[in-house]
């Protein structure tokens, strides 16, 4: 049996905007990727909203549910009581462009920034070879779908918009930490990481771990250790020897 949701939904574009409110109806078994739709086929035909595959793997339709970023297509409407205000807002860290579509492309201004895979030269493709749990570490970052959450919640930029030149987030920290960690990359990203990226600027809250929809653990399995390879190679006294030695041979 079916109901009316009580639904504030922020309309307006980068000049400004509000919340304003609705009671749309509810069936069993929706999410909030329905109701949205359902808003726009029957109340409000210019309402703006991102998505695509409604599967939960695109990320397209991220956005904030009562203050905390999830995918409306994976926030299903039984985990609210039918009395409850459901509120509805862009992601706050990147422009609006109008209602719940935001700018993101700042993200992808942070990808080209990260060198791509750098094999060994004198490997064809289909020669790469990998221990299992090389394989494993790296699948679990490439489940990434690229929603943007985490790097919505990481206060380094939402709340300091001048970080944004210097730091990438936590979603490309973990990206030049699966490169790093690829026993196949001839690349040392470590300091490109420290120095181009802010992986310093990371104080590990874990805020992005917490609302990844794919569970990927970019705190602990990601950026702790990028910032462990980071020390060890300008601090360890037995990785600057062997860097020494190394050298003076070529000498």
């Amino acid at each position: 049996m079916g109901y009316l949701a009580k639904l504030r939904v922020w309309r307006g574009d980068k000049s400004g905007g509000q919340l304003v409110d609705h009671s749309v109806e509810v069936s069993e078994g929706e999410v909030v990727l329905d109701i949205i739709h359902r808003l726009q086929a029957t109340q409000a035909p210019d309402l703006a909203v991102r998505w695509n595959c409604k599967a939960g793997k695109c990320g397209s339709c991220a956005a904030e549910i009562n203050g905390r970023p999830r995918l409306m297509c994976m926030t299903r409407m039984n985990t609210f009581a039918e009395d409850e205000e459901i509120t509805v807002t862009p992601m706050r860290t990147f422009p609006v462009i109008k209602d719940l579509v935001t700018d993101v492309s700042f993200n992808y201004e942070k990808a080209r920034e990260v060198p791509a895979f750098d094999p060994p030269k004198d490997l064809a493709p289909g020669e790469y070879r990998m221990a299992q749990v090389d394989v494993q570490r790296s699948q679990e970052f490439r489940k990434c779908i690229e929603c943007f959450m985490c790097q919505n919640v990481c206060h380094v930029i939402r709340d300091h918009e001048d970080n944004k030149e210097a730091f990438s987030g936590p979603r490309f920290l973990m990206r030049i930490a699966e490169l790093d960690m690829h026993p196949l990359d001839q690349t040392d990203r470590k300091n490109m990481a420290q120095e181009e990226h802010g992986l310093g600027m990371c104080n590990i809250t874990k805020c992005c771990t917490e609302v990844c929809p794919e569970h990927i653990k970019i705190t602990d399995n990601a950026i702790i250790p990028m910032k462990e390879r980071v020390v060890d190679n300008k601090y360890d006294p037995l990785v600057w020897l062997g860097r020494t030695i190394t050298r003076r041979k070529s000498d």
